[in-house]
């Protein structure tokens, strides 16, 4: 079976030209990792949960939007 923590996909572009399929490589990502809800406002996921979605998600940003978003911790916002 293939590890899905080592599958990347491509960065969100600071143009965000590529946002609709970003966006839909995080949803599959998180839904295959158990990490949908996290994404949910009002979810009741663990602090450990949460943190793995944020890591997730800055890990696919393009670095620009990870200097803008530097001190964002909360991963709804991001």
């Amino acid at each position: 079976m293939t590890n899905l923590a080592k599958i990347k996909f491509a960065a969100l572009d600071i143009s965000g030209n590529n946002y609709l399929s970003w966006i839909l490589d995080v949803e599959i990502h998180l839904d295959a990792n158990g990490l949908r809800n996290t994404i949910k406002e009002g979810n009741a996921e663990s602090a450990q949960n949460k943190a793995k979605a944020m890591i997730l998600l800055r890990r696919h940003l393009h670095e620009g939007l990870k200097v803008e978003y530097l001190t964002v911790k909360n991963h709804l916002i991001l």
